[in-house]
């Protein structure tokens, strides 16, 4: 049968969720956890991998089991097994044609960044910070002319595998919470680093080292080199995914975190 699973994790302490030989990824050790409640090994599938230092409050996964269990052995067996920073929160069958990533027509990230002049220290490793006042309003001007399909090639990753740069970006919003200020991105599909690279550049707007039109023209350039540098990856969250409601997953098929989400 295959199963599909909801999955939260803090990135801090593991190397992104691919698996690696030392074993110290999100998948390693969700993967070790499952085979001791199926009894047998266990390969999961992710919608969206997250690179190290990356969180996640929404993951989906799946695998393929001959071990039948009910929905509740999936989470709390499988948690049981698992260290602290990773949970399963829902678990649930589904049809053999379903594929975490293939089946997903939308995905969501949000980056929490601190502004304010001293850096975290019980939210360390869950935020990225500014010591810089930031202008959200350009910040936000700046993010809307990223919207629609675009070649995003100039926030690309020079390592990054995917087939095209063309992706269709739904959504990019920018709101302040009290000294957080909350970027929130919807795309058909991310390149490598793509949001971490679009939050370095739109921090550099709005600290006033650009204009808002800059940034058009470092996404029209197609040239990494134009962009800003990668922004560090501990405020990033893997934050939802959209898959069509036949699947009857959870949510309706929109798997989300809460609006309001921000790291305790």
């Amino acid at each position: 049968m295959r199963v599909v699973l909801g999955i939260e994790y803090d990135g801090s302490s593991f190397a992104g969720w691919q698996s690696q030989p030392h074993g110290n990824t999100v998948q390693d050790v969700l993967e070790r956890a499952l085979a001791v409640v199926a009894d047998e090994a266990v390969r999961t599938v992710c919608a969206g991998r997250t690179d190290a230092g990356v969180h996640a409050t929404c993951q989906v996964a799946h695998f393929d089991t001959a071990a039948k269990r009910p929905d509740g052995a999936w989470v709390r067996g499988v948690n049981a097994q698992l260290p602290p920073s990773v949970a399963v929160t829902w678990a649930c069958g589904t049809d053999r044609e379903f594929h975490a990533r293939f089946s997903a027509f939308a995905r969501h990230y949000r980056y929490l960044l601190l502004n304010r002049p001293v850096r975290a220290a019980l939210s360390a490793g869950r935020v990225g910070w500014c010591h810089r006042p930031l202008d959200t309003d350009a910040m936000a001007g700046a993010a809307a002319l990223l919207l629609g399909e675009r070649d995003f090639s100039a926030f690309r990753a020079a390592e990054c595998q995917a087939k095209s740069p063309v992706k269709t970006l739904h959504r990019a919003s920018i709101s302040r919470q009290g000294d957080l200020v909350v970027f929130d991105f919807s795309a058909n599909a991310f390149l490598h680093h793509m949001v971490r690279n679009l939050v370095g550049s739109l921090v550099w707007v709005g600290k006033g080292s650009q204009p808002r039109e800059w940034l058009a023209d470092v996404l029209a350039s197609r040239d990494r080199s134009r962009a800003a540098p990668t922004f560090e990856a501990a405020g990033l969250y893997f934050s939802g995914v959209d898959y069509e409601p036949h699947w009857h997953l959870p949510q309706g098929g929109r798997i989300m975190a809460p609006p309001s989400f921000l790291p305790g």
